[in-house]
């Protein structure tokens, strides 16, 4: 099983973090360029059920639950799985000095059938690009909250 833990500290009022965080639509722009094309399928509730296409032109569907109220949102791949037997994606939202402190955490399983890389490979990429995003995430959403203070 592989797992992943990566955090930063976001300097920019707690809804705001969450709010942009989970605006799928914008995860072109939070990403980087990992993702190409980030579509909402549905929205029921506090589920929402999306597609990314990866720059590779690779597209999968997860769905998503938000729970502002509690300071998380979880998440899980569903089709296709494979290159995993299964994606499970928790961010936290912590109150900290200094703003929200973020934390990535991913739990997985690659398929069998899967051979091009390790899990510890895999691992080493999803650090990688979590700590790549993370970046990116900070320095949109402060940009964002100091022109609201503006």
């Amino acid at each position: 099983m592989g797992h992943t833990r990566n955090s930063i500290v976001i300097n920019a009022p707690y809804d705001l973090v969450f709010d942009i965080s989970n605006h799928i639509e914008r995860w072109t722009e939070l990403f980087g360029k990992e993702y190409v094309k980030a579509e909402v399928l549905e929205r029921k509730g506090n589920e929402i059920t999306f597609r990314l296409t990866d720059d590779e032109n690779k597209s999968w569907v997860s769905k998503r639950w938000l729970f502002k109220d509690l300071k998380f949102a979880v998440a899980s791949r569903h089709e296709p799985m494979f290159p995993f037997k299964y994606m499970k994606i928790v961010w936290l939202y912590t109150e900290v000095e200094g703003g929200i402190l973020m934390t990535w955490i991913q739990d997985f399983e690659m398929d069998p059938g899967f051979t091009k890389f390790t899990a510890e490979q895999i691992e080493g990429f999803i650090n990688r690009h979590s700590q790549d995003n993370l970046k990116i995430f900070k320095d949109l959403i402060e940009k964002e909250a100091g022109n609201q203070k503006s």
